[in-house]
């Protein structure tokens, strides 16, 4: 019973008293967040930050999704590394990159990609883009198809359609205060339905994200996603994918539980990626089963060699 007690109470103080973890834990700045590989900034108004690494004949760009950065891809830089350079991005208003109100739309984020692009010489190149990232990857095959190689979709936004009134709920939804006031078990759960199953080794998202609702300019991160939701509907991309002439792939996880939105389209993800891989002219579609919507984190054996196969 004592030593039971003794427990309970190591417990409460690696936890804090509400059983958070993060609670007590400093302030994490977004500078200060570890992505494990050196990290450059270029060019002002906005600053872009972003990993430049690895050696090849051909580099690919790395583009995160909604209210995450360049770290997400950190599990499959390494073995791309060894035959790519990869470019791997931090988005305007994400990580470590400006801060500032900028449009943050579709247009937008497609136009810094070019801007970082053209800075570096790169003057053809393979995106890569995860969920937002995807419909970023869309606009930009749209407004500069000259600059891509191919075009690498990893559970992307754009291929599902939302009509004006479901538009309008999102908008409702996705406020400054509801991102802002997210409690860490809240966060643990979002993050948990990107999987399909979770693992603890995964705990860093959750420790990041609850550490930086402390850092001095989070306010500014949470106006960015609120920002970002209403680019994503104002620009949508379903209804131009016959446009895109470049070469596609879409890879996706069988069991993402964010696409189809499980609110308003309960439905399957087969079935959003099939019609989207149909309207492309030439698009190859993969589905990765007993995975969810972050692929390039719960599968990034499947999503290293789908993108190597895909380039050669």
């Amino acid at each position: 019973m004592k030593q039971t007690i003794i427990l309970s109470l190591l417990v409460l103080l690696l936890t804090g008293c509400n059983g958070y973890l993060y609670t007590n834990a400093p302030a994490l700045e977004f500078d200060n967040i570890d992505y494990g590989f050196p990290v450059k900034k270029a060019l002002q108004s906005p600053t872009i930050a972003y990993i430049d690494i690895g050696t090849g004949t051909q580099t690919i760009i790395l583009v995160h999704g909604l209210a995450s950065n360049a770290g997400f891809w950190r599990y499959t830089i390494p073995e791309l590394a060894k035959n790519y350079r990869l470019i791997v991005v931090d988005l305007p208003g994400y990580g470590k990159s400006s801060k500032e109100p900028y449009a943050f739309n579709m247009s937008y984020y497609a136009d810094q990609v070019k801007r970082l692009a053209d800075h570096l010489g790169l003057k053809k190149f393979v995106y890569a883009g995860h969920s937002m990232g995807g419909q970023i990857g869309l606009t930009f095959a749209l407004r500069h198809p000259e600059m891509l190689e191919k075009l690498v979709l990893v559970d992307p936004a754009g291929c599902e359609k939302f009509d004006r009134g479901e538009g309008d709920w999102l908008r409702s939804v996705m406020t400054i205060n509801a991102v802002k006031k997210t409690p860490e078990d809240g966060i643990r759960k979002n993050l948990a339905m990107n999987f399909y199953t979770w693992d603890d080794k995964w705990e860093w998202m959750v420790e990041e994200r609850a550490r930086m609702a402390k850092a001095t300019d989070f306010e500014d991160f949470c106006y960015t996603v609120v920002r970002s939701v209403n680019g994503m509907l104002d620009e949508p991309t379903y209804n131009k994918l016959n446009k895109i002439t470049v070469p596609t792939m879409i890879i996706y996880g069988e069991n993402d539980g964010l696409i189809p939105n499980p609110y308003l389209h309960p439905g399957f993800t087969k079935d959003v990626f099939e019609w989207g891989a149909k309207q492309i002219p030439n698009c190859k579609l993969i589905g990765v089963p007993e995975c969810g919507h972050m692929l390039q984190i719960e599968k990034p054996e499947a999503f290293i060699n789908a993108v190597k196969e895909f380039i050669r």
